[in-house]
């Protein structure tokens, strides 16, 4: 988990002292924990919506309600790889690539 921050050695004069240069960094690091954070909590949706389809016991209102929040979870997780897709597509194209995920 801890290989999704970046180095700060760049960022940090000899001193100690914080530079601006460190405002990427802080941003991609940010941007990387929300995207394993908001994946991990995307999964376990997924599995929720599972079990509130298996516990459903057959009653419409309660499949209808796990099919939602499957398709719910679902969505985020599709949402979560377009904003990785985004985000790399930006940086690429601004060469920024302190944007982009790792």
């Amino acid at each position: 988990m801890f290989d999704i921050i970046s180095d700060w050695g760049s960022c940090v004069s000899p001193e100690g002292v914080a530079t601006l240069s460190c405002i990427p960094v802080v941003l991609q690091n940010i941007i990387n924990a929300l995207i394993v954070i908001a994946g991990i909590v995307s999964v376990f949706m997924i599995i929720y919506a599972g079990y509130k389809y298996v516990m459903s016991e057959g009653d419409p209102e309660k499949i209808s309600s796990a099919r939602k929040t499957l398709v719910y979870a679902l969505a985020g997780l599709i949402f979560i790889f377009l904003s990785f897709f985004f985000l790399n597509a930006i940086s690429q194209i601004t060469g920024v690539g302190q944007l982009a995920p790792r």
